[in-house]
């Protein structure tokens, strides 16, 4: 096999944090590129039929909170449960990286550093000045990352991945596509790492 990983996420999620550094090992063991594609989440939990946490019954949002901190443990990463700046509008955080998928360059370092900003530091993603400090600490250039990321060709990108998303029946944030069979939330990485490397075919709904 030797198809691409389709990432679909949202900047804001704690799971695309939570699983994003998983994702890159899994795809540098096996030598497969992964498409970045931040997408919005409203969109595609409108098609999925989710809604925010806050509109969840009680009970799933303190297990929420509990699934929070045993997914950072097992991952080994730090994360503050309740951030002060969550919710925000991911929006211009997405549109950075469509930004740098444009312009040919590496998302995956800026993507972690906006889960960390947001779940490890407690900083506000939808600030463009914390946008312009975390490109430049990747090294990026940032007035022009940032320029490019307000312009249509962004705007539009994120909008068709949102489209994409949800043909390729993607339920929520993070989803991972590789030839054609979803994987939702970053607890089914080691599902996606048994596929590629046992090199079988793709599972579908039509059984």
């Amino acid at each position: 096999m030797n198809g691409q990983i389709d990432y679909y996420f949202t900047t804001i999620s704690p799971f695309t944090y939570l699983g994003h550094d998983t994702l890159l090992e899994i795809a540098a063991r096996h030598d497969k590129q992964i498409r970045f594609k931040p997408f919005n989440l409203m969109g595609v939990w409108e098609s999925s039929g989710a809604v925010v946490p806050a509109e969840r019954p009680p009970v799933r949002q303190r297990y929420r909170l509990i699934e929070l901190q045993r997914v950072a443990d097992f991952r080994g990463m730090k994360l503050n449960p309740t951030p002060t700046h969550f919710p925000t509008n991911p929006a211009a955080a997405d549109h950075c990286i469509c930004a740098l998928v444009i312009s040919g360059k590496d998302a995956a370092g800026f993507t972690f550093q906006l889960g960390r900003a947001v779940w490890e530091r407690n900083l506000q993603i939808a600030d463009e000045a914390v946008l312009h400090q975390l490109l430049m600490d990747e090294g990026h250039d940032a007035d022009a990352i940032l320029d490019l990321s307000k312009k249509d060709e962004a705007l539009n990108m994120r909008l068709e991945n949102t489209k994409t998303a949800i043909a390729a029946d993607a339920i929520g944030a993070p989803s991972y596509v590789y030839n054609g069979e979803v994987f939702w939330g970053q607890d089914r990485l080691e599902y996606l790492d048994r596929m590629i490397a046992s090199g079988r075919k793709a599972y579908t709904h039509e059984v």
